[in-house]
């Protein structure tokens, strides 16, 4: 499970999400010039996508910098950009150094480092929401840092945020989010900035990212960075959303993980298995690319535990503020660990765009929340949760992995097309308490390989990233 739409809720409500949903299921700031670190505050033919799909499309702008070019289009100080058939960039002398105290392990190490600042991006949508996300390699004695900034719509500025500080492993830092980032007119939700008051027409104009690549002192080591960029977005509230005509009918075979045989399992790691429903998917689609950790990796799992792959997720996914493996960015951060993979966190408009995506051979990781009532078949409520849509019925219905199943042969579920869109895309509704709450408004992982097919490109593209 996840977060339901994070800038919503307080940082305090968010982890009661990660703590409390699927109960039921498992019953049944860095200066450019003087980076010094503080630490955390604390198949078949298919017609043409309807209108209706291309106007959901608007409230979504991606930006990604992955290529030789958008490398070079930034500023960089310490940095130098490799070409080649997959471009990134890498420490070549570095900028300074400096300490980092990092929190969670009460540890102060020096650090040399360099930094990349990207071109300022003007977001086609005037933004209530931004989320970050990158693709890197750090190796160990390296890690990255990502920070935006962003002009306001009345033209003054954000300070810089921390979107991540993330290193694959934890040997050296364990990786963060940080808490307690505000200016009182935006703040950041563990992974997702957020304008403080939407209705006061207030948005996020435009922003910058930037990269700070860390290593060991005296060292070659350097992490690689092959993609970051951001997600911002302006959905409005609704508790309903329309629906979307069906035009595809086809199913993807992929690896199925219960997140439920791993109860108790590794409870540092966010209490075990009953909070794992993001790694769990992680994982699943991590192996339908062919991509798995080998038995190195996995030689700290107790052997008797199966399907250890899924503890390891869980492991290399926890975010040490946050307290649990639901960081959106930090999976996808997890998945492009893995050889030659491409990763990005996003909203679709509708469930055409998903079925795009299937069509040509992507399967769609996506967070949602719902009561045991309004999603047939599943058998469970939710705060917020991850599954993964691997394909449509002829009827429409959705194919999902649902890994809050009490095994793996019993994860592969079919949920009723109409309420799964509208607990999926709907950014209000009713919690059991007949309170309030927030929804995801349509977010999702996408993962794919560094060279996609023609199709997978072009529905990649469709759906607004490159």
């Amino acid at each position: 499970m996840n977060n339901p739409a994070p800038s919503r809720n307080s940082p305090a409500s968010r982890r009661t999400v990660l703590a409390t949903a699927l109960a039921a299921a498992g019953a049944g700031a860095l200066s450019a010039a003087a980076p010094a670190l503080a630490s955390a505050p604390s198949a078949p033919a298919a017609r043409p996508a309807p209108p209706a799909a291309r106007r959901a499309s608007t409230q979504v702008d991606n930006r990604f910098w992955t290529s030789a070019s958008d490398w070079r289009g930034g500023t960089g100080n310490g940095v130098k950009v490799l070409t080649g058939s997959r471009p990134g960039l890498v420490v070549a002398t570095p900028a300074g150094s400096t300490d980092y105290a990092d929190p969670h392990t009460s540890r102060t190490t020096t650090w040399e480092y360099a930094t990349w600042t990207s071109p300022v991006h003007r977001s086609k949508v005037p933004a209530t929401e931004a989320i970050a996300s990158w693709n890197a390699d750090t190796p160990a004695g390296t890690w990255i840092q990502t920070e935006l900034r962003g002009t306001y719509s009345d033209g003054t500025a954000t300070p810089w945020y921390v979107m991540g500080r993330w290193a694959a492993g934890d040997g050296d830092i364990h990786r963060t989010s940080v808490d307690g980032q505000s200016d009182d007119r935006s703040s950041i939700w563990t992974d997702t900035f957020a304008i403080d008051a939407p209705a006061s027409g207030l948005r996020l104009a435009s922003y910058q990212l930037r990269l700070t690549l860390y290593r060991k002192p005296g060292t070659t080591l350097t992490p690689t960075v092959h993609r970051v960029g951001a997600m911002a977005s302006d959905i409005p509230d609704r508790f309903t959303v329309p629906a979307a005509e069906h035009v595809v009918a086809r199913e993807l075979t992929v690896p199925r993980y219960s997140q439920n045989t791993h109860v108790g399992q590794y409870p540092e790691y966010d209490n075990g298995g009953e909070a794992w429903c993001s790694p769990t998917s992680s994982q699943m689609i991590i192996e339908y690319w062919g991509r798995k950790p080998t038995a190195a990796d996995l030689a700290w799992v107790n052997p008797a535990f199966a399907d250890p792959q899924v503890c390891h997720a869980a492991r290399y996914t926890f975010d040490h503020q946050y307290d649990g493996c639901g960081n959106w960015p930090f999976n996808a951060a997890y998945a492009t660990s893995y050889r030659d993979m491409n990763a990005v966190v996003t909203r679709l408009g509708s469930l055409t765009d998903v079925e795009r995506l299937i069509r040509a051979g992507i399967p769609v990781i996506t967070s949602q929340s719902f009561l045991s009532s309004e999603l047939t078949g599943a058998g469970y409520g939710t705060s917020g949760h991850l599954m993964t849509v691997i394909g449509f019925t002829a009827d429409g219905d959705v194919i999902a992995n649902d890994p809050a199943s009490p095994s793996n042969t019993a994860v592969r579920r079919v949920y009723k097309r109409r309420e799964w869109e509208n607990i999926w895309l709907r950014t209000k509704r009713y919690n059991a308490s007949g309170a309030v709450s927030s929804g995801t408004g349509g977010v999702c992982y996408l993962y794919w390989p560094v060279e996609p097919t023609a199709a997978q490109r072009k529905a990649l593209a469709a759906v607004g990233v490159r």
